[in-house]
């Protein structure tokens, strides 16, 4: 069986839930079509989440790669199609504040998403999950760990299918926030299911 690794995110800025580390935390050991899932939670911290990311890619040698992110007032499942060479935007958990700054140095403008992203789309809508893709993960955490990974195995010749996917706030989150949309998190955590189960007939 093929081992797929699974990333998520600790709580941020305003949100003090993020649906994605619960996600992960759940979905870990489980076995999803041709994939046995290893979850990791990464840090919002630009100094660190690429370094945490990069070590549990070494360490664990997945075949295929999905991360997770939160996004906050999105009201779809939004597999992002590309992640751009920058760190710009909010402080992270330690109150740095990236401007203008390059992921890497040695690094591609921009690459792109090597999840099978419309697949994945058209399988969500078919099943009743409202999905479309995303042309832009933002310049914050959620595209730097997206950049990071994609760079790390296009630099080691790697053939391991990765990228990033935003889901919405969760009912619990958006009860505390007070102004975003929201889904169940059966339908959050399911979405990201159907996702692993496109990838794996790829």
């Amino acid at each position: 069986m093929k081992k797929l690794l699974l990333t998520g995110f600790e709580p941020f800025l305003s949100f003090t839930v993020n649906p994605t580390m619960k996600i992960v935390e759940e979905l870990n050991g489980t076995k999803i079509g041709r994939y046995e899932v290893m979850s990791r939670v990464l840090s919002v911290d630009f100094s660190q989440s690429g370094d945490q990311l990069i070590h549990y890619l070494k360490e664990l040698k997945p075949d295929a790669v999905i991360s997770l992110g939160l996004a906050g007032g999105r009201y779809k499942i939004t597999p992002e199609r590309v992640a751009i060479n920058v760190k710009d935007g909010a402080a992270d958990n330690q109150g740095h504040i990236p401007l203008d700054e390059t992921i890497q140095i040695d690094g591609e403008p921009g690459y792109f998403s090597t999840l099978p992203i419309r697949s994945m789309v058209d399988e969500l809508i078919k099943e009743g999950l409202p999905a479309a893709i995303s042309n832009t993960a933002g310049t914050y955490l959620c595209n730097n760990v997206m950049y990071e990974a994609l760079h790390y195995a296009k630099m080691n010749n790697l053939d391991v299918p990765s990228g990033f996917i935003h889901i919405p706030a969760s009912h619990e989150l958006a009860i505390q926030h007070g102004k975003i949309p929201s889904w169940s998190h059966v339908d959050l955590k399911r979405s990201i299911e159907i996702c692993i189960e496109v990838l794996g007939k790829e």
